[in-house]
């Protein structure tokens, strides 16, 4: 009977062992898989003229979710969309990693509440810190650390830009260097705060430089373009949007309600940013808000990402994107379009960041100049977080 029960244990403590190998490396590999893939349907090939520009372009995104995922960001990965180093193949020379750090269940783009959260226990088999699992604040100073430690371990060819100095120096430094990048830090929803403004020197503290007023949920501040009410902001998201333009924090509204948009650009002149979207009129998706709020955005200096997923372009393909950045730039002002690609943001692309040249080749054969191109594909975001970041 003993040695039956010395079997059973054995057996217990294998499967356990089991469980804790499923739960802690093989499922949070196969999420990151699962749900950031790029979708080829053939070889990439560009032409050696448009690879030729590409290599001299300064490249600039909007928007990375990198930081959400398992993978160490300085070694090149075969999953997934971004690591530095396909970052760097692709010739971005600047960065925004965004902090997601709630997703509700059966996210969305209609409606959404803020009862669940998908990330606790993606924070718990990704093994995050334990202050993380039940924190909202803490994960998204989690993300920042991550962040700065990449920056601390990379010989100075990473860095984090706090200032516009950061950004001036870095940029000055990859004139002769290429592999130097740049990452600047966002948040996807201001969630974090927990309903708290004191938080907000937190995140500031923590490296946050852009903040994202809401995700797929009505927050504290107000209504989601996702979420079930539609409406503005609340008297604390006032005192938020009033303390962000204070404390030169750049505000992201990608996921605000039409409504929390008019309000936000009613009470300050302040260029807004919208960080990964299509463009209405030319992709008829709820994930896209109204042409008018984009000619105000744009007409305010604003900057507005083009998103890389069909979802918002109706077209992944680098043409599809090609045709709504274009579309964008004939519409609002070449001067205010910029990439917002939403790599590793649970969305399906057709190349990757070290496959950027493909964008640029299908810019130039949409007929649109070099010097266009060149703003596009990342000289408007430079400039905009040139004036934009604090001093």
């Amino acid at each position: 009977m003993s040695g039956l029960l010395k079997v059973v244990g054995g057996l217990a403590v294998l499967l356990l062992v089991l469980a804790a190998l499923a739960l802690f490396w093989y499922l949070p590999v196969k999420a990151d898989r699962d749900m950031n893939v790029v979708k080829r349907d053939a070889p990439i090939s560009v032409s050696e003229k448009a690879a030729k520009f590409h290599d001299d372009l300064r490249g600039a995104d909007l928007h990375s979710d990198m930081l959400l995922w398992m993978r160490d960001p300085s070694k090149r990965h075969s999953r997934g969309h971004t690591d530095l180093p396909r970052l760097r193949e692709g010739r971005v020379a600047v960065q925004v990693f965004a902090s997601v750090t709630k997703t509700p269940a059966g996210q969305n783009y209609e409606e959404n509440t803020a009862e669940s959260d998908q990330i606790t226990l993606l924070a718990i088999a990704q093994r995050w810190p334990i202050r993380t699992w039940d924190s909202i604040y803490e994960r998204a100073r989690y993300h920042a650390e991550r962040l700065f430690a990449e920056e601390a371990e990379s010989d100075g060819n990473f860095v984090v830009a706090l200032t516009k100095r950061d950004l001036a120096d870095a940029l000055a430094k990859r004139e002769t260097d290429k592999s130097v990048l740049v990452g600047i830090l966002a948040t996807e929803g201001s969630h974090p705060l927990e309903g708290d403004i004191d938080k907000l020197q937190g995140l500031y503290d923590a490296g946050y430089r852009m903040i994202g007023l809401h995700h797929f949920f009505d927050n504290e501040l107000g209504g989601s373009l996702h979420g079930v009410s539609g409406e503005g902001l609340t008297p604390f998201g006032r005192e938020v949007v009033l303390k962000l333009v204070e404390m030169d924090i750049m505000i992201d509204v990608a996921h605000s309600s039409h409504q929390v948009v008019r309000d936000v650009l009613e009470m300050t002149d302040e260029p807004l940013v919208v960080s990964h979207t299509g463009i209405y009129s030319a992709c008829n998706s709820t994930r896209n808000i109204p042409d008018d709020l984009m000619a105000e955005i744009a007409a305010r200096g604003g900057l507005i990402g083009i998103g890389f997923w069909a979802d918002v372009t109706c077209n992944d393909a680098p043409v599809g994107i090609a045709n709504v950045i274009k579309y964008a730039a004939d519409k609002f002002g070449v001067e205010h379009i910029a990439l917002g690609s939403d790599y590793d943001g649970t969305v399906t692309t057709t190349f990757d960041a070290s496959e950027l040249s493909v964008l640029t080749e299908a810019l130039l054969e949409k007929g649109m100049s070099e010097e266009d191109v060149r703003l596009v594909m990342g000289e408007n975001a430079i400039r905009f977080f040139s004036e934009n970041l604090p001093d």
